[in-house]
């Protein structure tokens, strides 16, 4: 009897990539490859023809062929692609081992394949209906399961059972990604146990002052990924403030650290600080051990952490700044300040919680009504952020930005006001605009690879085509965010009787200023890559060379911006601008973050520029989006042609 019935795939038809439906002895039949006569194999009398064509009403070759299934990216034929690119990219769906788990549901099957470092889940509802399971995934704690073909990231496993649920036969192959890399250093991290008594109020007063600014906060902060200095030498650490935040007895408390490097100028940190026993400190070692900066000696379980990860914390924060109050510091207070947006001061939160994924800032949410950040790295002066936030909310009415509610402002006579949080309005979003072009561009490199046929046969595509290729809604998309981003401009640009906002002549010294730090900026990046020249691969540092070879000519290109006297002006830009910095809620984008790019200084970051600035940062992150997709596409399709055509990969690899 004739073997299991397989797919080959080859081009010996002179068709280009074909496939072939047979058997495992070696008897096949060319499969079904386009509605043409005879499914367009043969164009012999039908009667001739050695098996006959398939004309069952549901298996049509006029319906089902390749050329449809080539065009049709939810076709079987592209499952298929799918699924055998992924498998090539995982080593342990082929050579490791095979571990079944035992879920509670006997309709879901659920297995692990493990091969060194790679560990991936692989989850199937074998029943017509929708099945819920939980999994026992304890030893793997703390990781995060990424689905495989989205990439998306599901939420992080922990001791307790794992709760999935599954379509009716949907499947799931998730591949576990370690933990963070803050959480890895913090989780090989000793914390250190002070003998100090458990009161805020008196923790820096005694002798405990000197073990904590020497070793304790030093090591500490450099496991914290709002520490933007790990690179430099620390000289020093002192506590110079540490006002609280209510009156309560165990109120927390923010530590203003002074930061002092071996080579370069000091910094300041805030880090709000509380102390818990007994169970809160319990809940806090479970929930974020990296937020445990000591343990105190005694016989019950007694921690100093940071009182982010605490919800009282979070709620005084939250009405220090709605019902302006004032906490009293020892060189300066905290004043809260409330917008315009917040016209009920005795309004209140119930429930909040703390984003992850921040960098620099700290982030939490309220209610999912209200948004507050806390800034870590404190300078004097007014954050770009909250001024240009609250000139948007309350003086140019422009609705496309998250409202300004309040503020919390560290003050004292010496220097001008510092802030440390910002409150807005949350905004609710689909995705943001990078996650958004990242998968509208991952898609149109589908639609190309399924109509290659048709590309190969027009010298020049035609409208229709490039229409269809691109799709008709997110170039809408991208036409609506470029009207977004002047509107944002003009609206900055809109107060004139406003010194900090209002629009200033791009005059003859303004455009040396731009041609100076142009030219400085590609003096050092080529310094750099020369001195990294003998560090690069061969193929790279011919690359390399070329790129240094035009450094003149880059020059004389940017010495043009002096030749001719612009009457264009400058004004408050965004000043990093890019896809990641705009929500789309489905209608619209909202933009975010104002604070420009927090390397730079606070007077930098809140000069007057050219709005093409703006504009030159989002057609950049509009490459690198590009780039990103077609690397993934790449990939898959290198990954399908070795699997289904291993003869003409091990040709196309001889021959190079």
């Amino acid at each position: 009897m004739p073997g299991t019935p397989i797919i080959y795939y080859g081009d010996e038809i002179g068709m280009g990539d074909n496939f072939y439906l047979g058997d495992r002895n070696g008897c096949r039949t060319p499969m079904q490859w386009s509605p043409d006569r005879n499914a367009g194999f043969s164009r012999a009398n039908p009667q001739q023809l050695y098996l006959p064509i398939t004309i069952d009403p549901e298996y049509h070759y006029e319906a089902v062929n390749v050329e449809n299934q080539q065009k049709n990216l939810s076709s079987l034929l592209w499952w298929m692609r799918r699924v055998i690119a992924m498998r090539k990219n995982f080593k342990a769906f082929s050579r490791g081992s095979l571990e079944f788990l035992h879920p509670d549901n006997a309709k879901v099957l659920a297995f692990l394949r493990r091969y060194e470092k790679e560990t991936i889940v692989v989850v199937v509802n074998l029943s017509r209906f929708a099945q819920s399971a939980e999994l026992d995934l304890a030893r793997f704690a703390g990781c995060v399961p990424m689905e495989v073909f989205s990439r998306n990231l599901f939420r992080p496993i922990k001791k307790s059972p794992y709760v999935i649920t599954l379509g009716p036969h949907a499947y799931y192959w998730f591949a576990l990604q370690p933990q963070t890399n803050g959480r890895r250093v913090s989780k090989r991290r000793v914390v250190p146990t002070i003998n100090a008594p458990a009161d805020l109020h008196t923790l820096l007063n005694d002798g405990q002052r000197a073990l904590l600014e020497r070793e304790i906060l030093p090591n500490y902060i450099q496991t914290c990924r709002w520490f933007g200095s790990k690179a430099r030498t620390l000289r020093e650490l002192k506590v110079v403030e540490q006002p609280g935040v209510s009156s309560d007895a165990d109120a927390a408390r923010f530590w203003f650290v002074v930061v002092s490097y071996v080579d370069g100028p000091t910094e300041t940190y805030a880090l709000p600080v509380k102390i818990a026993s007994g169970n809160a400190a319990r809940a806090v070692s479970r929930s974020a051990p990296h937020a445990i900066i000591a343990r105190l000696a005694g016989t019950e379980e007694t921690i100093l952490y940071d009182a982010v990860w605490d919800a009282k914390f979070r709620s005084q924060l939250f009405e220090a700044i709605v019902q302006r109050q004032i906490m009293k510091g020892h060189a300066g207070d905290l004043v809260g300040i409330a917008g315009k947006a917040m016209a009920d001061s005795s309004v209140a939160v119930d429930k909040s919680q703390v984003l992850g994924g921040e960098q620099s800032n700290s982030s939490m949410l309220f209610d999912n009504k209200f948004f507050l950040k806390i800034y870590r790295k404190l300078e004097n002066g007014v954050n770009p952020d909250v001024e240009i936030t609250r000139f948007l909310t309350e003086r140019a009415n422009f609705s496309n930005v998250p409202a300004f509610v309040g503020a919390l402002e560290y003050r004292h006579e010496k220097s001008e006001p510092t802030v440390v949080c910002l409150l807005q309005s949350a905004a609710m979003s689909e995705s943001d605009g990078w996650a958004l072009t990242l998968d509208a561009v991952g898609r149109y490199y589908e639609r190309v690879l399924g109509r290659k046929a048709d590309l190969q046969n027009q010298t020049t595509p035609t409208g229709s085509l490039l229409d269809e290729l691109i799709g008709g809604v997110y170039p809408e998309k991208a036409k609506l965010l470029g009207q977004r981003t002047g509107e944002l401009h003009l609206a900055l640009a809109s107060r004139v009787d406003d010194r900090a906002f209002a629009p200033e002549p791009f005059n003859a010294m303004a455009q040396r200023s731009v041609y100076q730090t142009m030219r400085a900026s590609v003096r050092r990046a080529f310094t750099l890559l020369e001195k990294k020249l003998p560090d690069l691969s061969a193929a790279f540092r011919d690359e390399a060379k070329e790129v240094l070879a035009t450094g003149q000519e880059i020059l004389a290109r940017e010495k043009r911006l002096l030749d001719r006297r612009t009457n264009a002006s400058k004004i408050r830009i965004h000043g990093d601008y890019h896809l990641g910095q705009v929500l789309y809620t489905g209608k619209d984008f909202i933009i975010l973050d104002f604070e420009g790019e927090p390397a730079r200084a606070l007077g930098e970051r809140k000069l007057k520029r050219s709005t093409l600035r703006d504009v030159s940062g989002m057609m950049r992150s509009f490459q690198y989006a590009a780039y990103s997709a077609l690397w993934f596409a790449k990939l898959f399709k290198d990954n399908v042609r070795r699997d289904l055509c291993p003869a003409k990969s091990r040709r196309s690899a001889n021959h190079a």
